[in-house]
């Protein structure tokens, strides 16, 4: 089973009369996205475009998601199965990714824990966002309708601009083409090796109240665990539906381009085997907790796993399910590895994490969240910036002329628990 991806490298972003790649630069038909972005959606009451490129005096604000433009070229299924295309399995043949470019979701808030996106400045350094070109949706919506309605119209607004930009690279020779190739997880005689069988447990935020994520495009919340390609992750079987605070947030961007899983997938056969994803998620009641970290280790064990990778997402309340895997994992003699970053006070004296267990004890933390930041102003701002002082990580009083003093969990993906940005803590 082997998936390809083409990356295709985007340079420039220009408004042009028809959507097309040449070279390095994507024109874009301003009007048709636009079109592709709403396609009918009687929620959406307007959408303005913009871009915004790296080193620009550009604040984006509030973010809802992030998603990179792909296009499914060859083999089964389409783009963002279950929600843009059909429900085919995703995984094999060969993709196409326009590299350096985005889509960014903005407008309304629909939850107060969105973020915000600074292209220069201090603020950048803290998300690779800055880096990217970044085509802005601002989606306005019908007055009155409910939080759950506001999310979904942002969400495929977002998903379907961004199938719109891939389809540019369906016919474009890639620059590079990187070839991925998983062995059957449960095949009767394994390769015989020393190598220590490794498994990565993928928590997705799931606990409803706009903390969702969607798996062929169905919340994950009443699932049980499963296993998953990695190639599918890859090829977009994974999008985020959250609104949890926006520095360890998984965006649609951070799932397709998970790095704990190509760290896994590039060192496979070199110093570890890579055995099998499992999707586990993080609940809200003890019961469902406890069911989902049973299931979870009992096929971590059927995969004959030694060691796990556990990657969690959001604070708090998924601090507890990740420590109940662990700890259920050591206990059955699969040596755990867990990614989070703290939230430990401003001064970092605080204690770090809502639960712990002492058989946790490689843990890789990825920041503290409640670090303070001071944001300079920026001189064009899309979307608006008065919604800092409604944010998680802002305050009332928190914008003053366009500085912005607030908390680092403000900035999209700046503690983010994949690992995907270089911040870290270390303990003394």
């Amino acid at each position: 089973m082997v998936l390809e991806l083409g990356r295709i490298p985007i340079e420039a972003i220009e408004w042009g009369a028809k959507t097309l790649i040449e070279g390095t630069v994507l024109h874009i038909n301003r009007q048709e996205l636009l079109e592709r972005a709403r396609q009918g959606d009687s929620r959406i009451t307007g959408v303005q475009v913009d871009i915004a490129r790296p080193g620009e005096s550009v604040r984006i604000i509030p973010v809802k998601d992030v998603v990179e433009p792909r296009v499914k070229v060859q083999g089964k299924g389409g783009i963002f199965p279950g929600l843009v295309s059909g429900v085919e399995t995703v995984g094999t043949g060969r993709t196409h990714v326009l590299q350096g470019c985005s889509v960014v979701t903005a407008g309304q808030v629909v939850g107060f824990q969105e973020g915000m996106i600074d292209m220069t400045g201090p603020g950048a350094r803290y998300t690779s966002f800055s880096r990217l070109l970044n085509v802005v949706l601002v989606v306005d919506v019908q007055e009155g309708i409910s939080r759950h309605d506001h999310e979904e119209a942002l969400r495929l607004a977002g998903l379907r601009a961004a199938a719109y930009l891939g389809e540019a690279g369906r016919h474009v020779d890639p620059a590079r083409v990187e070839r991925f190739e998983v062995r059957r997880l449960l095949e009767a005689k394994p390769p015989a090796t020393d190598l220590p069988r490794v498994a990565y447990v993928y928590m997705l935020l799931s606990q409803g109240l706009l903390h969702d994520t969607y798996l062929y495009g169905r919340d994950v919340k009443m699932l049980l665990p499963t296993l998953i390609l990695p190639t599918e992750v890859m090829d977009g079987a994974i999008v985020s539906g959250n609104c949890v605070s926006a520095c360890d947030k998984n965006t649609t961007y951070h799932h397709q381009n998970n790095p704990i899983i190509q760290e896994l997938m590039a060192r496979d056969g070199i110093d570890l085997q890579y055995v099998g994803t499992v999707v586990t998620n993080a609940n809200v009641t003890l019961r469902d907790k406890m069911r989902s970290s049973e299931y979870a280790v009992k096929l971590l064990e059927m995969l004959g796993a030694d060691g796990a990778v556990l990657s969690k997402e959001g604070f708090g309340n998924p601090d507890a399910d990740a420590m109940m895997t662990c700890s259920k994992l050591e206990e059955r003699g699969i040596r755990t590895v867990l990614l989070t970053d703290e939230f430990a006070g401003i001064d970092g004296a605080s204690q770090s994490l809502a639960d712990t267990t002492p058989r946790a004890d490689a843990v890789v933390s990825v920041g503290n969240a409640n670090e303070q930041i001071i944001l300079p102003p920026m001189g064009k701002v899309i979307g608006d910036i008065r919604v800092i002082e409604k944010m998680a990580g802002g305050q009332s009083g928190c914008l003053v002329e366009g500085e912005i003093r607030a908390e680092l969990q403000v900035v999209m993906g700046a503690t983010n628990e994949l690992g995907f940005e270089t911040l870290y803590a270390r303990g003394e």
